[in-house]
């Protein structure tokens, strides 16, 4: 007989007040895509609006009968209720244990989680706090401990969440494993490092754990800006260059590549060019404008020559009068 933890709702509720910052969320798909075999995430719908989390969906996913994923932000406020280091790297142990440290140095209680390969570091507020201020401490602290984030070229490394500094009223980020269920890839249960294995005393540990205030963290980001490498680069127009025959249609790079996500005003995707090249694995190397995308610029440096050669759509110079 399969063990069902017990739920009552002192649980729920605390895991609401801890993780919950807005009722948008994901259900991992439990079975397995028939082709790639990794269970993605969807958003739940109902009657084609997006499925509110309720109090039963918590409990279903604390019990093992479904797995959400969470968003950060709020975008009615552009605040979060935490913050989330997910490292599954080689050796993405060895540097979470040196952020929770630091983290410490700075009065800051951080709760670690394992996963399937890594684990998550976990960062609580006593009050929402800016998505903007949340990212710019934490990417400033990874660059003072020489700890890798993921992206600008890096196939490895952390990842932060909030992965925006702000979100539309329409959009919703990405959203992150909510933790203490069972993730339907291995049908394993990841707990928090420092209390015992059971959901009582879980809570209990994490609700224990220093806060963030809002006047601590206008202290801690005090002066401080997204490290230069962070900034999304400014997008530059490619010009459109017909033949003189006028046969060729414009040119439309989303027409050659796969977007990966939706991120603020960009979509974000691999760069044809890096990928010749073997670079840009972890496939977000090419920045795309939603508004017009003939506005695109690869991370990694290639040039609109380099990624038009790439998908054989050369740009067509005209020959000289």
């Amino acid at each position: 007989m399969k063990l069902i933890l017990p739920v009552g709702d002192d649980i729920v509720s605390a895991y609401r007040k801890l993780f919950i910052n807005r009722l948008a969320h994901t259900v991992q798909s439990p079975a397995p895509h028939p082709e790639s075999g990794k269970h993605y995430y969807y958003r739940p719908k109902y009657g084609g609006q997006p499925a509110p989390l309720s109090e039963d969906t918590i409990r279903r996913h604390l019990v093992g009968r479904t797995t959400i994923g969470l968003y950060a932000i709020n975008p009615k406020t552009q605040r979060c209720r935490w913050v989330a280091i997910d490292a599954d790297y080689e050796n993405a142990l060895e540097d979470l244990l040196k952020l929770q440290w630091e983290l410490r140095q700075d009065g800051v209680d951080a709760a670690l989680e394992k996963s399937r390969r890594g684990g998550h570091l976990w960062i609580f507020a006593e009050e929402p706090l800016l998505a903007r201020d949340c990212r710019v401490y934490i990417y400033n602290l990874a660059v003072r401990l020489k700890v890798p984030v993921k992206g600008c070229g890096l196939a490895d490394g952390i990842e932060v969440f909030p992965r925006q500094d702000r979100l539309a009223a329409d959009e919703f980020g990405n959203a992150l494993r909510a933790p203490l269920g069972i993730h339907q890839a291995n049908k394993r249960r990841y707990w928090f490092y420092g209390a015992d294995y059971n959901f009582s005393d879980q809570l209990s540990y994490l609700m224990r754990l220093r806060k963030i205030t809002p006047t601590e963290m206008a202290d801690f980001v005090r002066g401080l800006e997204m490290p230069p490498a962070f900034v999304p680069p400014k997008l530059e127009v490619v010009p459109v260059r017909l033949p003189a025959n006028g046969n060729c249609r414009e040119f439309r790079i989303l027409d050659y590549v796969t977007v990966r996500r939706k991120m603020a005003r960009n979509y974000w995707t691999r760069c044809p060019s890096c990928a010749l090249q073997g670079r840009d694995k972890s496939g977000d190397n090419l920045a795309v404008s939603v508004a017009d995308p003939r506005f695109y610029k690869c991370w990694g440096g290639c040039s609109k020559e380099m990624i038009r050669n790439a998908v054989g759509r050369p740009i067509q110079h005209r020959a000289a009068r």
